[in-house]
């Protein structure tokens, strides 16, 4: 992917070009005979300009839509995923102001036929485009090393079949003699004591690109391709903080044979020098079907249950006076946080990381016991999955202060933090709670490695049968 000038270039000149052809083809007679064909596209009227008035239409709609896609201008690799929804959005916005300029000022209005219609073709062209753009050139992998071992990144730079441009590693930590890695021998401030390596030095032609926070900047600036792990403790923040920067961009990760039950990989072979992290486990179609569940589902829930919504704000109101919801940081993915909403169903006081049982739990107002037997206290969590910080399916997500005791309890604790939290999941329809983390893990990676659309399905519909059954049995 070209990162410089002509990037910009050909992204504002490829985005203009295609607004104009989409209002010529919507302005077609021929497409606008059959658009008004369709009932409902009927009752607006045909009015293909000409002239100076096409030529305004056409520059208008360029203008403001090559204007609402400014974002996408900067060079930076994204996921595929990524540039197609943030594209959509754009577009989105576009239409509204096309509409909006149509509504106060006659002078240059789009007419709303051709509104209607460019907009589909918007959304369809306008992210091919930028994923076009996003092609990797005609040109051998590109790779760095990101850790804190030196150890470790010796032994890559000896061993990898990669070519490495060169490594990233913290700034002061431990000292490291520079020719170690080759270049000079000028003491390099790393993690980590000075080692020898195979009992004595080599020269290694590695050097050395900068610190941990610069790791977003030298995937733009280097165009990288692949990204090789080296930290000595692969549990620690700064390890997943570097999964997700491969996740954002759409970067390939590698990890050591030794580290491989920390992350997610495919049967990997002990004897490979490194062996692939599935950063992005589910496959595309899954994907998007996944995500159009959640948002129907969120949707449909959010509407019918609003008058629901409103009896249960009015009842948590009367018992104490209190906050009708409860806010708490949860964490997602690679460990990065977000805020749910609950119904509140506890007094604010005396809380505690420490899991407790519901039974003895002394906090819970009784609003909330029968929100909590009912799973009514989880309704404001739809908000979360519409706004795409969780999903409908997923491992639970956890409160931030009850993380490290959890991973105390469960090895590999973390391996859920490949996959985007849940409203509910196996953990959940099989009563494994955090009280009991070893199983909850248990059951928690079980789904991530054999998540699919049609597992969701499977676990959502028997999750619904649970809350109907407690409802029941709650109110009966």
């Amino acid at each position: 992917m070209d990162t410089g000038w002509r990037y910009r270039l050909a992204s504002v000149g490829g985005v203009a070009a295609l607004v104009g052809l989409a209002v010529m083809l919507a302005n077609n007679g021929t497409v606008q005979a059959a658009a008004s064909a369709v009932p409902v596209l009927g009752r607006l009227p045909v009015d293909p300009p000409a002239g100076a008035e096409f030529v305004i239409e056409v520059a208008l709609t360029a203008a403001v839509v090559a204007g609402a896609f400014v974002p996408l201008y900067k060079p930076r690799p994204r996921r595929i995923l990524d540039i197609v929804a943030l594209a959509h959005k754009r577009t989105f916005v576009a239409v509204f102001a096309l509409a909006t300029i149509g509504y106060f000022d006659y002078t240059y209005k789009v007419p709303r036929l051709t509104l209607v219609l460019i907009t589909p073709l918007l959304l369809l062209v306008l992210p091919a485009w930028f994923v076009w753009l996003r092609r990797p050139e005609a040109r051998s992998e590109r790779a760095i090393v990101v850790g804190d071992d030196p150890t470790q990144i010796a032994t890559i730079a000896r061993g990898a079949d990669l070519p490495l441009l060169g490594y990233l590693c913290p700034t002061v930590v431990h000292s490291l003699r520079g020719s170690e890695f080759g270049r000079d021998d000028r003491e390099i401030e790393t993690p980590g004591a000075a080692h020898a390596v195979d009992g004595g030095r080599q020269s290694i032609e590695l050097s050395r690109l900068g610190g941990l926070s610069r790791l977003e900047d030298i995937l733009v600036e280097q165009d990288v391709d692949t990204v090789v792990l080296a930290f000595d403790e692969p549990d620690r923040a700064e390890f997943f903080g570097a999964l997700d920067a491969c996740y954002e961009h759409g970067v390939a990760a590698k990890v050591h044979p030794a580290h491989a039950d920390t992350v997610l990989t495919d049967a990997p072979d002990p004897n490979a020098a490194l062996v692939d992290v599935e950063i992005e486990p589910w496959d595309i179609q899954d994907y998007l079907f996944k995500r159009g569940f959640d948002i129907a589902f969120s949707l449909t829930g959010l509407l019918t249950l609003a008058p629901v919504i409103a009896v249960i704000a009015a009842a948590i109101k009367f018992e104490d006076r209190g906050p009708v919801l409860y806010r708490q940081e949860r964490t997602a993915v690679f460990g990065e946080t977000f805020p749910i909403f609950k119904f509140r169903s506890m007094t604010p006081e005396g809380e505690s990381a420490t899991p407790i049982d519901d039974e003895e739990n002394d906090r819970i107002t009784r609003v909330g016991r029968i929100l909590r037997k009912t799973h009514l206290d989880e309704i404001p969590q739809l908000w979360s999955i519409l706004r795409g910080d969780m999903s409908v399916v997923g491992p639970r997500a956890v409160w931030t202060e009850e993380e490290h005791l959890l991973e105390d309890e469960a090895e590999t604790w973390r391996k859920r933090w490949f996959v985007k939290p849940g409203l509910t999941g196996l953990a959940q329809i099989n009563e494994a709670s955090s009280v009991d983390p070893r199983a909850k893990l248990r059951y928690d990676l079980q789904y991530v490695r054999e998540q699919s659309f049609a597992y969701d399905l499977k676990i959502v519909a028997r999750q619904l049968w649970k809350v109907a059954a407690d409802v029941v049995s709650t109110l009966w």
